[in-house]
């Protein structure tokens, strides 16, 4: 509806994680940069960490594209509340193993015996398990299992657990210990600051087909104060912003649309004060309405 209005050739705020629109500080490049080398490497067990909404889908489906060139087969899971043989069928079923019996014995032997044909063929398989906080103490350890699928000369199974600050918590737990030494590398996506949130406004526009500004600075300090730097609330923000600025015929949508739409959406409840580094940010600002390029360089170097 608003996207020729603001010379867009695509949604840039849609809630799918679209690996185009990846976003590159330098918190999510050090992610990116140790998933890509923990599936690669061989490396085991991964965990991966972050507030609801801080991009965790977005950067395993980015690590996942950027090695996927190297005879990589991947098998995610979304919904770890599972039994163990459902668990077990989906795995096979997702990394394309026809099932041959649902037992638990056979289908390990079938996962074995697949594993080590794609590890001679130097294959990388790896299995993503999201929401992996919601996953049972008894699911855990049957993942823990999985990691016993291996040769001499290394794992046959990659295992990324991907999941909300719970999962920490629950890795902890003294009866997941044996789980928790086999961790060998572990990524935390963070908030943006507002220059980040400003910063990946513009990104995001750009990658949809326009560099020109759209959101005032003053709207820009809005986003960032009650979306608290989570990037699926900035999109929701952004998103009923751009169709009211349609609604109003607005070219540059100022502080009273951002106002509206969050009490639309019922993001009041922030924090009341805001710093004094936070009231003028002139010089995310100026970040958010330069072209883009840059950061599309940044992406694809990431």
């Amino acid at each position: 509806m608003y996207k020729k209005f603001y010379n867009l050739n695509d949604n840039p705020f849609g809630l799918s994680p679209d690996p185009r629109y990846l976003f590159a500080t330098p918190a999510t490049r050090e992610a990116l940069a140790c998933l890509e080398y923990g599936i690669s490497t061989r490396k085991g067990f991964i965990v991966v960490t972050g507030e609801v909404g801080t991009g965790k889908t977005m950067l395993l489906r980015s690590a996942l594209d950027s090695i996927r060139g190297t005879s990589l087969h991947s098998a995610f899971l979304f919904n770890p509340r599972m039994e163990v043989l459902d668990f077990l069928e989906f795995v096979l079923l997702d990394f394309g193993i026809p099932l041959q019996a649902r037992t638990k014995s056979g289908m390990l032997q079938q996962l074995n015996h697949w594993l080590i044909e794609r590890f001679a063929e130097r294959h990388v398989c790896v299995l993503i398990v999201d929401e992996a906080q919601n996953l049972s103490f008894e699911m855990l350890e049957e993942i823990r299992l999985l990691t016993n699928l291996e040769t001499s000369s290394g794992k046959l199974l990659q295992i990324v657990l991907s999941g909300q600050p719970e999962l920490e918590r629950k890795l902890s737990a003294p009866n997941i210990r044996q789980l928790r030494q086999r961790v060998s590398l572990r990524c935390r996506m963070q908030r943006f600051d507002l220059e980040d949130t400003a910063a990946y406004i513009g990104h995001r526009l750009f990658v949809a087909g326009t560099s020109e500004p759209v959101f005032s600075p003053n709207a820009l300090r809005l986003i960032h104060h009650y979306s608290h730097g989570i990037p699926r609330v900035i999109h929701l923000i952004c998103e009923h912003s751009l169709t009211f600025g349609f609604v109003e015929q607005a070219r540059i949508i100022q502080e009273h649309t951002i106002m509206e739409v969050v009490r639309e959406l019922d993001l009041l409840n922030g924090p009341t004060e805001m710093s004094a580094a936070e009231t003028y940010p002139q010089q995310a600002t100026d970040r958010a309405q330069e072209t883009g390029p840059d950061q599309g360089r940044n992406e694809q170097t990431a």
